[in-house]
């Protein structure tokens, strides 16, 4: 029954990404075609905005049908990680389009143009309707993983940027203030540079095997050594596969027990993880010996993550 849920919500996630996709398609031409007749930078920001998110929405739709494929003797994880690759390529080229509109912002504050508004506003409220769809359409996907998390947020983003595309028209349209319309572009600009950092650094810690951010290492050895067998916890590690997946490799150090009651044992420690912590994979050795070196070999146990914000 778990296999048939996990297809249906698939599929289900793959048709919402292929119809937003196609939504997003049609509204990044009409802001192509119209930015060019209204003259309007914001329109056009807007529609580079939506052309990044066209691919990031192919590439995770992409990424889905990819991630599918069976695991085999040379890839055990399967192509799950394909995921984190695309959320990272998404992340960057997002970048460069926020630098690309900075850039040309710049350029109009010194040059500000004649902007035709009826058209800019027109087209600004089809892509305000688009986006409020595809906003509704993802938001039915249960579980996000990383990719459709971010198709979320790029379309989220989509809708912002209309609205401040409508109100730089109305700005201009009532009085006349043509810098609005580059101002609004900057304003999308750091939209879209803030959600790149959000992807990158997100789909970067678990690159590196990064502990996932909702999980702490000094949580995870307190839950373990809540069962009365377990002594000591040392040698841990806790990484994520891709999105919602998470796993763990750990030496425990227990009591004297028979070899027919460490099976049972493994079975209580991995129900603990899943339940407290999520966490599905995880590699245990069992040892009677203490580790020399302390609970956590090796690991430095000042969270970094503390220092980079």
């Amino acid at each position: 029954m778990t296999h048939n849920h996990n297809n249906q919500g698939d599929r289900a996630s793959r048709r919402a990404i292929t119809i937003s996709l196609c939504i997003v398609l049609f509204i990044m031409i009409a802001e192509v075609i119209g930015g060019i007749i209204a003259n309007s930078l914001a329109l056009l920001g807007d529609a580079g905005h939506m052309l990044v998110d066209g691919l990031a929405l192919g590439l995770t739709l992409f990424a889905l049908n990819i991630a599918r494929r069976p695991a085999t003797l040379t890839r055990t994880f399967g192509f799950r990680r394909v995921e984190i690759m695309v959320a990272l390529i998404n992340g960057s080229i997002l970048g460069v389009v926020s630098i690309i509109i900075f850039y040309e912002s710049y350029q109009r504050f010194l040059n500000p143009p004649e902007v035709r508004t009826p058209v800019m506003l027109a087209v600004a409220v089809i892509g305000l309707i688009g986006n409020v769809v595809s906003i509704l359409l993802l938001r039915r996907i249960g579980k996000m993983n990383l990719n459709i998390k971010a198709a979320f947020w790029h379309v989220f983003g989509d809708t912002l940027s209309s609205l401040g595309v409508i109100a730089a028209g109305i700005v201009i349209l009532t009085t006349g203030w043509s810098y609005a319309d580059p101002l609004i572009a900057v304003i999308i600009g750091l939209i879209i540079l803030w959600g790149a950092v959000q992807l990158v650094r997100e789909s970067t810690e678990i690159l590196l095997e990064s502990v996932p951010r909702q999980i702490t290492v000094e949580k995870v050895i307190e839950k373990l050594k809540e069962i009365n067998t377990i002594e000591e916890v040392h040698d841990i590690h806790i990484w994520t596969i891709t999105s919602g997946i998470y796993a763990l490799s750990a030496h425990l150090v227990i009591k004297n027990l028979m070899v027919s009651q460490s099976a049972t044992l493994v079975e209580t420690v991995n129900s603990s993880l899943r339940k407290n912590f999520n966490i599905s994979h995880t590699t245990l050795q069992l040892e009677c010996e203490s580790c020399p070196t302390g609970n956590i070999c090796k690991i430095n146990t000042h969270d970094d993550r503390e220092e980079n914000g």
